[in-house]
């Protein structure tokens, strides 16, 4: 129950950008700023590949379209991280809360993952590039400072990460049409495609 608001934090920021969390989470566990986390991430090799699945989506996030792909690809990786980081975060004895801390985590990820994707193609409907990489700018921004906030208060950071997650799944439902429109004209461009080909 005491990891629980950091468990959910973690699980709301992957889903947003998993490598960040784990690479931020292991720095803070390697520089000793907290002992909740556990060694797996602290690894070396784990942080560099974190760092550098990091950047690449620092880049992709920001391109209109390749964004949207980026997220499909991520449908799985980022609640299965989430899940991942919260069974770590819980223990590594295999017990039924360890079990159920892995459910909240990828649940959350899961849901937050859904929101960036659906605000992702709402804001692909729009022609310009700008709002891509502002949007990318700061949701890797929040999520830096969630997790920072939850290493040293991790009650407000979930109480945090709960209201961006309410926010999200409210923005999603109103910016229904245009994912529809965005979704319309994916289809129109395979239709194209495939007709080009044959």
């Amino acid at each position: 129950m005491e990891a629980l608001p950091l468990i959910f934090t973690a699980g709301w920021a992957s889903g947003v950008n998993a490598y960040a969390v784990i690479f931020l989470l292991g720095i803070f566990g390697a520089t000793g700023l907290s002992d909740d986390v556990p060694e797996a991430l602290q690894r070396t090799d784990v942080l560099i590949a974190a760092a550098v699945l990091f950047l690449i989506e620092a880049v992709a996030d920001k391109i209109p379209y390749l964004d949207s792909f980026w997220d499909a690809l991520h449908t799985i990786v980022r609640p299965a991280s989430g899940a991942v980081v919260a069974a770590l975060l819980a223990g590594q004895d295999g017990s039924l809360p360890q079990l159920a801390a892995g459910a909240v985590g990828g649940t959350t990820a899961l849901v937050s993952h859904l929101v960036k994707a659906g605000t992702r193609m709402a804001i692909n409907t729009s022609p310009e590039p700008a709002s891509n990489i502002v949007m990318s700018v700061v949701e890797d921004t929040t999520v830096a400072g969630i997790v920072t906030l939850a290493i040293f208060y991790p009650i407000a950071a979930a109480v945090c990460a709960g209201i961006l997650l309410l926010i999200g799944v409210i923005l999603v439902a109103l910016l229904a049409s245009r994912i529809r429109r965005y979704l319309v004209r994916r289809r129109q461009r395979r239709a194209a495609r495939h007709a080009a080909t044959a």
